[in-house]
């Protein structure tokens, strides 16, 4: 009897392992199955609420999603130049940058040229060779530099940055302000894109501000109201870099003030307390504000004065769609929209994903517009 008592509990003792993991294995799947019902739920709620918030663009008067590209792609005329310029062939980049145009015009043509000329500058330095004393291809060369330097030290935080990547950053950068003086020492005395290039120099160097308002008045005094050259400044002015929220605003304001009508000066305001809400970690509710109403207003009239043509308008309508829809002026916000066309230009570029967040903010300015004409009716 006791043989039989002890063959049983030997039994149960060696069974029991596999009956535990039969359950263990019963627990899991049941789990499991728990798991892909919330999963399947929560996609089901997801795929709801995406259903109520889009819109229909061609409804509004915009374009669908998949025919939006972000506004630094380049023209025909640029493509065709940095294709030459890929192949060793420097003359249409040169045709290109000397084209007729104003100082600000000419420096946004040379965006991608200099941004090339940083990862490969074969091409330009056959031109070098070959015109030692273009006073174009030694611009481009100091600007190339700068945006060298950026690309060493990357667009992280400080505390991001290795001692290493600083030492190089400030060595280029050192390189690009020997640079850019040579390219002024060869430009027309009238030109001031070799002190605009110098404007990330002195950011990236940290200049005091003495000696950078003494780069300012260099620069003004060839063209008091560059477009380029006040947006460059704003960063150096701004909390983060080597000012003040005050100095920012107050080198804006007198910007403006000075500025004729349809500068498009006056949208950069906006982009002053874009940079200020987001040093300081403010609400969104912060665009509601009476002063950003008044900003919003005076970037409107600047636009409206602007010539139809001016090579800045994706920008000046890109932050006035941002701003508009954030301050809850969805009516207005849906006519910037629809005039930038298929562009995603600032702010919207500075977000991770630049095309989802212009979309969403583009619902949400359609949706609040449609529900004010309801409302209206």
């Amino acid at each position: 009897m006791i043989g039989i008592i002890v063959l049983a509990v030997v039994g149960l003792i060696l069974l029991f392992p596999v009956v535990m993991t039969r359950l263990a294995k019963r627990k899991t799947a049941q789990l499991e199955r728990a798991k892909a019902t919330i999963a399947g739920h929560e996609a089901r709620l997801a795929a709801e609420g995406r259903a109520k918030n889009t819109i229909v663009p061609a409804e509004h008067g915009l374009l669908p999603g998949a025919d939006l590209v972000i506004d630094d792609e380049p023209d025909a005329e640029e493509a065709a130049a940095l294709a030459a310029a890929k192949t060793g062939d420097w003359r249409p980049a040169a045709a290109h940058l000397t084209a007729d145009g104003s100082a600000d015009l000419r420096w946004r043509r040379q965006r991608g040229l200099a941004q090339l000329a940083a990862e490969d500058d074969t091409w330009l330095r056959a031109w070098r060779a070959e015109h030692p004393d273009d006073p174009t291809a030694a611009l481009l060369h100091a600007d190339a530099l700068v945006y060298l330097a950026w690309n060493i030290r990357t667009g992280a935080r400080a505390n991001q940055v290795s001692r290493e990547q600083f030492d190089s950053f400030h060595r280029v950068l050192r390189e690009a302000h020997e640079a850019a003086e040579a390219a002024a020492a060869l430009a027309p005395a009238d030109d001031p894109n070799p002190w605009v290039v110098q404007t990330s120099i002195a950011m990236g160097l940290g200049w005091p501000n003495d000696r950078f308002r003494q780069l300012w008045a260099e620069l003004v005094e060839r063209d008091p109201h560059h477009w380029a050259a006040h947006t460059r400044a704003l960063q150096y002015w701004c909390d983060k870099w080597r000012g003040s929220h005050e100095l920012m605003h107050g080198f804006i304001d007198e910007a403006i003030a000075a500025a004729p009508a349809g500068s498009l000066l006056a949208p950069v305001k906006l982009e002053a307390y874009y940079e200020q809400f987001g040093q300081d970690r403010e609400k969104l509710t912060a665009w509601k504000r009476p002063e950003v109403g008044a900003a919003l207003d005076a970037a409107l009239a600047d636009l409206a004065a602007a010539d139809p043509d001016h090579h800045r308008l994706p920008y000046a309508h890109g932050w006035l769609a941002y701003a508009l829809t954030r301050a809850g002026r969805y009516t207005e916000a849906l006519e910037q929209y629809r005039a930038l066309g298929r562009y995603i230009p600032q702010p919207f570029t500075n977000f991770n994903d630049p095309r989802q967040s212009f979309i969403d903010l583009r619902i949400a300015a359609v949706q609040g517009a449609v529900a004010a004409a309801r409302k209206e009716g």
